[in-house]
């Protein structure tokens, strides 16, 4: 096939392909906005169901508020009155809540206010019949009822509230209407769709038959290509190990050398610390010396106090002398971890057979004093043994549980929790706390080496996390963090439950 008519067919399948896009998107917005008419229109339906109910229910409340009033008047018995407050007690809260169904109709709202206006008047008449027959005035209680039967009160409710049926049933002839015509449309719009998809599945599969040859064609070309992958992948994997190498052996180098000079620096500054003490005696002695000649108080050299300028002077020495005896004792620190870490990048991994529960315990054993003197408790759930490395194992815990007891929140007893699980020949190891936790943004940052996060009031160089990811890679897992500031920490520990050593340290 020539190029031209790859080009041809390319256009035509794009060409194809968007409008089958078109059409699906169409489709499917117009389903979705007829879908979510009618589930609208069947709600209105509903409302309405509901405001015709509330007020048959209003209606009836009102009824039996009038016979258990009536009862009551005739033989003056507590299951009337008890019957009567009761309905009254519903009346307000049953015409509070059908307002609110119908505040969205303008025309109900009216209906609404005057239904409400009788109904206050009857209650107020069935307060002072009901107060009058418990004093016994019963002629004063019937001459009310009378009062109000003149006064078409109950007549005045009972019309309001059929004209408010009236007007819903109205309402819902409307709605259902409407909901029947939004689902017709809806169920037209998905025929006309599966229609169309099914056209679209049938017109791709012509387009599949005829890119087959063309695909079986490539798949060769690239079969031809990738015969020399694997040596190629070879090759660049043994110059990223010897890469690898040579830097783990310039850094051993480097820090090496280093400590050397530091040496030096760390001689010198205790002689000059010494010359220091020697000079400011000899200028104490002077300062404390007479114009003949004769000292003006009999004081050993150690005794003599130097005042003023002099003593200033003293002072900014000894400043300046402590700073630089703290950087080089930091600096010692940081070369000897730097030594560390490449001594162990360089150690072979010997994998065994390892109880995890048994190891975990015995490294909390060894911390059980930082967590007593923390208040804190750690709890240590099964766990699925391995094969692996111990003495990487027993670095990555006893790294993580030391930061998890390090890193509680002040004033609070820490919990420290230690659980694993198996997934897909795959071991899952959590340690989790309810410490002072890690900020989003500085997730990354932890496992960079030198790099710390949050406050800085521990101890510690910046490279147990990024020690612990490097041993984690190289027994061929993974680690990643969980945590919110003040909300515990989450570290999670993915290692190959049966490890194979002679592959990893093949890679490395």
């Amino acid at each position: 096939m020539t190029a031209e008519a790859l080009r041809r067919r390319a256009f035509w399948q794009i060409l194809l392909i968007a409008a089958g896009l078109l059409v699906l998107t169409v489709i499917s917005a117009g389903s979705v906005y007829l879908v979510n008419k009618a589930r609208e229109d069947s709600k209105w339906v509903l409302h309405t169901i509901e405001a015709e109910s509330q007020i048959n229910a209003l209606l009836l409340e009102i009824r039996r508020a009038e016979s258990s009033a009536r009862g009551f008047l005739l033989t003056q018995g507590p299951d009337f009155q008890s019957d009567h407050e009761k309905a009254v007690a519903a009346i307000i809260p049953a015409l509070d809540k059908l307002t609110r169904q119908i505040g969205d109709n303008p025309a109900q709202r009216d209906s609404i206010e005057k239904l409400s206006a009788a109904i206050e008047t009857r209650l107020d008449q069935f307060s002072r019949e009901m107060t009058f027959v418990k004093q016994g005035q019963l002629d004063r209680a019937m001459e009310l009822v009378r009062e109000a039967a003149r006064g078409n009160t109950t007549t005045t409710i009972n019309n309001q509230a059929n004209a408010m049926i009236r007007e819903e049933e109205r309402l819902f002839r409307l709605r259902t209407a409407n909901s029947d015509h939004s689902q017709t449309l809806a169920a037209s719009m998905t025929g006309i769709g599966s229609g169309l998809v099914v056209l679209l599945a049938m017109i791709s599969t012509w387009l599949v038959r005829r890119s087959a040859r063309a695909r079986d064609e490539a798949e060769a070309r690239l079969r031809d290509a990738n015969v020399n992958l694997e040596s190629v992948v070879d090759e660049r994997t043994a110059d990223l190990r010897e890469a690898n190498d040579e830097i783990q052996r310039f850094a051993y180098i480097v820090s090496h050398d280093l400590r050397s000079p530091l040496v030096n620096i760390m001689g010198f500054t205790s002689e000059l610390e010494e010359l220091g003490g020697d000079i400011f005696r000899r200028i104490g002695g002077l300062a404390h010396v007479s114009a003949d000649g004769a000292p003006l108080a009999p004081a050993g050299p150690g005794d003599i106090a130097l005042e003023g300028p002099d003593k200033q002077l003293q002072e900014d020495f000894s400043e300046a002398l402590g700073f630089i005896k703290t950087s080089i004792a930091k600096m010692d620190r940081l070369i000897s971890a730097i030594l560390n870490l490449t001594r162990e990048g360089r150690r072979e991994f010997q994998p065994a057979k390892i109880d995890t529960t048994e190891l975990i315990e015995a490294v909390v054993s060894t911390l059980a004093h930082q967590a007593a003197e923390a208040q804190a408790e750690i709890h240590l759930e099964p766990l699925p043994n391995v094969v692996s490395d111990r003495l990487a194992l027993e670095q990555i815990f006893s790294n993580l549980i030391d930061n998890a007891i390090k890193y509680l929140k002040h004033g609070v007893p820490g919990e420290i929790r230690i659980r694993g699980r198996t997934k897909l020949g795959y071991a899952i190891f959590e340690i989790s706390d309810n410490g002072r936790g890690i900020d989003p943004k500085d997730h990354h940052r932890i496992f960079d080496l030198f790099r710390r996060a949050g406050t800085q009031d521990k101890p510690g160089q910046g490279i147990g996390l990024a020690h612990v990811r490097a041993l984690v890679r190289r027994l061929g897992g993974t680690m990643s963090v969980s945590s919110e500031l003040n909300a515990g920490s989450t570290f999670t520990i993915t290692l190959p439950i049966a490890w194979n050593a002679s592959n990893r340290n093949r890679d490395r």
